[in-house]
């Protein structure tokens, strides 16, 4: 029996009405208008929170950081600007403190990121497979993630302390002296490596295994009856099935780099973690726009700063989606 299936903008006539065709030219019933205005309004009702939400706390900051960053503005005049272009923008480029702190967050990011994934990688896989008490293992590896920064950073510098520190009354057993693990220049930024990779690492980890759990079985039982190994299968089935996750993670752990404010800042605490050490030797970008816009108190530079971290965030997502796609069609 043929059946058809009526399109989206075509009549039905609510339930309640007869259906009947009126005997004159007229118009419609009220019931209908209103059907009708519900059928294409409701759409737009439906997604207008998020735009508003959207366009009252993501957009207008960003374009209103955009006009702050083109005017001299500062905190003890809040109410009073002056035009000044791009001069803000070309002080802290010709600032050699905001190529160090550029480096500094580009180094700490790399250090963090790379063994980061990979430890969130090797957890997933050993948590894809049959597990005792698997729902006690996905909750503690996420137990750091629901730690706060500030809680998170203080106990890590009380590990990381040159006097009396943990990692350094470890050390002594194997005959490595006292570090002075915030003044270094690497040691410092290994510090903060530590603290976001125990941070963040078990999240990457749960969103490795939801896409591990997506993976056909079929792959895994072909290339088993094909002879392959549990290793083979990780290098030559899961991994190619992971790389746009992979690729997602690359992408929001460089963002959460590029942010890098609490872990910095509580190192050391006090004067030298609001400046980033005591030869700015860990200072990140967010310490850099903190230190401008709320201890100097020059708002102007400081957004200007927040513009250069969002330009060099869109850089580096358009070489991951390069280098995204050069993967995918070399796959191909």
């Amino acid at each position: 029996m043929a059946t058809t299936t009526p399109t989206r903008g075509a009549y039905s006539p609510p339930p309640g009405d007869s259906g009947a065709v009126s005997n004159g030219p007229g118009p419609r019933p009220w019931r209908s208008r209103l059907w009708r205005f519900d059928d294409l309004a409701s759409p737009y009702a439906y997604i207008a929170p998020f735009f508003l939400i959207f366009g009252a706390f993501g957009l207008y900051p960003l374009l209103y950081t955009g006009w702050i960053a083109l005017h001299r503005v500062e905190m003890t005049s809040l109410g009073q600007s002056e035009w000044v272009g791009w001069d803000n923008f070309a002080r802290i480029l010709q600032d050699s403190e905001f190529w160090t702190a550029v480096a500094n967050t580009f180094v700490i990011g790399v250090i963090s990121t790379v063994p980061q994934l990979l430890v969130a990688l090797g957890l997933a896989h050993l948590l894809n497979y049959k597990l005792r008490a698997s729902t006690f293992w996905r909750t503690l590896i996420l137990t750091p993630y629901a730690t706060s920064v500030a809680t998170a950073a203080l106990v890590f510098a009380l590990v990381f302390r040159a006097d009396g520190g943990i990692l350094n009354w470890v050390l002594h057993f194997a005959g490595i002296g006292n570090i002075d693990w915030g003044n270094g220049e690497w040691t410092s930024k290994i510090a903060i490596s530590v603290i976001v990779i125990w941070r963040w690492t078990g999240y990457n980890a749960l969103i490795y295994l939801a896409a591990m759990q997506a993976v056909p079985t079929d792959l895994y039982e072909a290339a088993s009856i094909d002879g392959a190994s549990r290793w083979q299968q990780f290098r030559k089935v899961t991994i190619p099935s992971l790389r746009p996750t992979i690729l997602f993670t690359i992408v929001i752990s460089t963002i959460g780099s590029m942010q890098l404010f609490g872990e910095p800042l509580l190192l050391q605490g006090g004067t030298l973690g609001s400046i980033g050490g005591s030869e700015h030797q860990y200072e990140t970008l967010s310490i850099y726009l903190f230190n401008y816009g709320w201890k100097l108190g020059h708002l102007g530079p400081a957004a200007a700063v927040a513009w250069a971290m969002l330009v060099l965030l869109l850089l580096i997502a358009l070489i991951n989606w390069i280098v995204g796609r050069f993967v995918r069609k070399s796959a191909a």
